[in-house]
């Protein structure tokens, strides 16, 4: 018997997947931005920081926007926590590619 979560082509979970595949791309698009505005591909700890605090911000804020205003919705940890392994993923890819980059062009 299906879970009475599961819908369609869709599988339980499907929206964990989701919030990590847009907040990864959040994060990346955060550091492009970071990037193309400062010239360089210098790494910068605060700036790793500022995109922490707010991609955490905006994820916090639309679970609460989802417990306070929308009954049919459920604002969930599992969700958040999603958010924040996107951005983690996100910030590692940065400092894995980006930070080569920069020794590679340097050079």
């Amino acid at each position: 018997m299906p879970d009475s979560k599961e819908t369609g082509i869709f599988f339980t979970g499907f929206d964990k997947l989701v919030h990590l595949g847009f907040f990864y791309v959040l994060t990346v698009l955060l550091l492009y931005g970071k990037i193309n505005h400062q010239h360089s591909y210098s790494f910068r700890s605060l700036t790793i920081f500022k995109i922490i605090l707010i991609t955490a911000f905006v994820g916090g804020g639309i679970e609460m926007i989802q417990y306070e205003f929308f009954p049919y919705r459920s604002a969930e940890w599992w969700d958040f926590g999603c958010d924040m392994i996107g951005v983690a993923m996100g910030i590692f890819s940065y400092i894995l590619l980006h930070k080569s980059d920069y020794h590679e062009k340097k050079a």
